[in-house]
């Protein structure tokens, strides 16, 4: 406490000529209007500076939420856009079906593990039967294609990457009628997949879209990728495609499991066929 009291005393002069600085200012700014003005146009520029730095911080940590909020909205509206797409493949009949609005769902997931570059690559989900995931069912971003559900625990999923040699996608070839399987095969390349039992007498040209056939697992619709090779000679009858993919398995992040609520009663009557046949 003495030391203190010494400091003061040593320099009064400097904190007299503060006191006295600070008096000064303040009754200028109250007694003048053209300072008062300057000070307060001045202190909304540092006020404003450090909100608008504190806001971007309070955003940046804040993305992890907004990220799961704008999945669950882009869900929301996928499922949205499929009725439409189920709608517009009755040819514009008027009817409305409450089975077809409701047939797909649109859980959203976060990617926990990612593999893509071995020779046969999964994903891990950070959801599992407990938000009503179960094995089979297809796995999309907004951007392509991902994979399909292999396993299930409670907390967590696998899924068997597109970038597997055993993964299979019914596809189209944008603008024709012509459907073949997407295969990733032993493909090195995360970023390319071919597109195989495409007939000969059907012209692929470079950057024609790729899309789900609706036969599968997956909604019709949805863009796989583009050709980005043609000619590529595979047998008499056939010739394969190389498509570059739409999605980004470099950066996977949050993806969303198709739910099919016709898919058990689909199987259920493909098996009675199978058995009578």
């Amino acid at each position: 406490m003495k030391n203190l009291w010494l400091f003061f005393i040593r320099y009064n002069a400097f904190f007299w000529f503060l006191l006295f600085f600070t008096a000064a200012v303040i009754l200028s700014i109250r007694h003048n209007s053209f300072q008062r003005s300057s000070f307060v146009s001045s202190s909304n520029i540092v006020v404003g500076s450090f909100y608008d730095k504190l806001n971007s911080w309070k955003s940046y940590l804040d993305l992890s939420t907004t990220n799961d909020d704008l999945a669950r909205e882009n869900a929301s509206l996928r499922q949205k856009l499929q009725q439409y797409i189920l709608r517009d493949t009755l040819d514009s009949i008027p009817l409305t079906d409450s089975i077809d609005e409701s047939r797909y769902e649109f859980i959203v997931a976060e990617v926990v593990n990612n593999s893509i570059h071995q020779k046969s690559n999964y994903l891990t989900l950070g959801k599992g039967t407990n938000a009503g995931i179960e094995k089979g069912m297809g796995v999309i971003t907004s951007n392509g294609v991902v994979g399909i559900v292999l396993d299930v625990s409670t907390n967590f999923a696998t899924v068997r990457s597109l970038l597997h040699p055993d993964s299979r996608v019914s596809v189209t070839l944008d603008s024709t009628e012509a459907f073949g399987s997407l295969v990733w095969g032993n493909n090195i390349d995360p970023k390319l997949a071919m597109l195989r039992d495409i007939p000969n007498h059907i012209k692929a040209e470079k950057g024609q879209v790729i899309r789900t056939s609706g036969f599968s697992l997956f909604p019709k619709g949805i863009k796989v990728g583009e050709v980005d090779e043609t000619g590529i000679t595979s047998g008499e009858s056939f010739l394969d495609i190389r498509v570059r993919l739409s999605t980004n398995f470099y950066n996977l992040h949050h993806v969303y499991v198709v739910k099919d609520n016709l898919e058990e009663e689909k199987q259920m009557l493909e098996a009675e066929r199978d058995d009578n046949g």
